[in-house]
């Protein structure tokens, strides 16, 4: 398989320095004016930005681009009295994009990583974005933990963060006397890691908790998700560092629909279960 960088592989590169050198993307200017609540009113629309290619966060139906981000950006623009303007963009560029006045905020499942809180304002989380395990139905009782790893095959995307995972996972292995993981298959995208998987050429997929609970939600009984691979993680609303005031509104806003059972209904609706979320961004200065 000839590798090649798929929309949302420059951006996890970046944020993974065990995969990509900084100096990819220089550090942004953050000297622009923010971006204030009266001004957004004044427009009498907020321009956000995704990716509509990421079911089901953000994704195209009939035409329309739909999901999860999508539902809760209205609610959002209903609070402000305006109307939401969904702006489609190839994931390599979401951050320069953003900085060149395209939109107002990212909304597409955007992890935090170490490197990105340096270069955007983030809201509070409102997705998990956990890694986990994607195996075969029949092996859930034998492939329960990261101990059982050793000695099975692994797939992964290429430049993903279960990618960078299984690199970390792989040296605990051995470091702790096991052979480590036997082999590491890189795909250009998780579907055709997810065959190979049903195929029995691999024994694992890694990827992110909300998506895997799609998989098995698209093919019930034909999978099962083994959670619980290292620190917990989410994603967050982006916005320009510089713009205090419009993720002082998203975290309000999240806060309150948090509060209210709002956002709970929206995950059911788009994932088919409730997300365990933090109260704060984690802290990346240890």
């Amino acid at each position: 398989m000839t590798p090649h960088f798929t929309r949302r592989t420059f951006l996890t590169l970046v944020g993974g320095s065990a995969l990509a050198s900084m100096a990819a993307i220089p550090l942004l200017s953050h000297a622009e004016q923010p971006l204030t609540i009266a001004e957004i009113k004044k427009a009498g629309v907020l321009r956000v930005g995704v990716e509509a290619a990421y079911v089901p966060f953000t994704f195209r139906k009939e035409g329309a681009i739909v999901g999860y981000d999508i539902d809760l950006a209205d609610i959002f623009c209903k609070t402000l009295g305006v109307k939401p303007e969904i702006i489609d963009t190839a994931w390599a560029g979401v951050i320069p994009s953003l900085y060149a006045g395209k939109f107002d905020i990212i909304m597409s499942a955007m992890s935090y990583t170490a490197e990105r809180v340096k270069r955007v304002g983030f809201s509070i989380p409102y997705a998990e974005a956990s890694q986990a395990m994607l195996v075969r139905a029949g092996d859930e009782k034998t492939i329960r933990t990261v101990t059982d790893l050793n000695g099975l095959v692994v797939a992964v995307k290429l430049g993903s963060p279960g990618q960078i995972l299984q690199e970390k996972i792989n040296v605990k292995l051995k470091a702790d006397g096991g052979p480590g993981i036997r082999e590491v298959k890189i795909f250009d995208d998780h579907p055709a890691a997810y065959l190979s998987l049903a195929q029995g050429k691999v024994d694992v997929v890694l990827n992110t908790i909300p998506t895997l609970a799609m998989v098995l939600k698209d093919a019930p009984g034909k999978y099962a998700i083994v959670k619980g691979l290292g620190a917990d993680n989410w994603a967050g609303i982006a916005t320009r560092a510089e713009n205090t005031e419009v993720i002082a509104f998203l975290n309000q806003e999240l806060t309150r629909l948090k509060a209210d059972g709002t956002l709970n209904q929206l995950q059911e609706k788009w994932f088919g279960f409730r997300m365990t979320l933090a109260d704060k961004i984690p802290d990346f200065s240890s």
